[in-house]
């Protein structure tokens, strides 16, 4: 901080300066702009004609993209029981913590199962609105959501088409190494 002899008071490394008619006419930074543009323009294709690689393409899915994270989020995938069942045991509090409230649950009961009696009737994701945070991965108690690195046709014209049900979340890439396995169903009439 300094001092202007003139008139006398403080100036500090951020006032704020006089503008032109020059400087008000943006004229400057949008020739800077076209200049930046053409540089970059120009090498790539400098790179092309000579059969460089120029601007990074990935051609999915036969490559992936480098700069991916490992644990980047994708596809909602339902782990599955050793018998197939979903692992969700439709407590909702994946629906619960959602941001975006996109995951509807309908629960069903059956009684036949005396370790988790609840099991998902229908469990669908809306991906026109869903935002991909991972928090209903994280907040499932079972293991029984995860999200998937590949992402294949998630995108579409079609609103209603984007929505992702039980059984594609099953099928799709079927996982059963559950961190939390599923207890096996007692024998018949063996010892409970």
């Amino acid at each position: 901080m300094s001092y202007d002899p003139k008139t006398a008071r403080k100036v500090y490394w951020n006032e704020p300066v006089q503008t032109t008619a020059w400087d008000l006419s943006y004229l400057p930074e949008i020739l800077r702009g076209l200049k930046i543009t053409s540089i970059v323009f120009l090498r790539n294709m400098g790179k092309w004609m000579t059969g460089r690689k120029g601007a990074l393409t990935t051609y999915y899915p036969e490559e992936t993209r480098t700069d991916y994270a490992p644990i980047n989020r994708g596809k909602h995938v339902l782990t599955q029981r050793p018998d197939g069942r979903p692992q969700c045991i439709a407590c909702n509090m994946c629906a619960t913590v959602c941001p975006a409230k996109v995951i509807e649950i309908e629960a069903a009961f059956d009684p036949s199962d005396a370790a988790h009696p609840k099991y998902p009737a229908r469990f669908e994701i809306d991906y026109s609105r869903c935002v991909f945070c991972g928090l209903c991965v994280e907040a499932c108690p079972e293991d029984a959501i995860r999200m998937a690195k590949e992402v294949p046709s998630l995108t579409s014209n079609d609103r209603h088409s984007m929505w992702l049900s039980m059984d594609e979340m099953l099928n799709w890439q079927p996982a059963r190494d559950v961190a939390k396995p599923y207890p096996a169903k007692a024998a018949p009439g063996g010892p409970k």
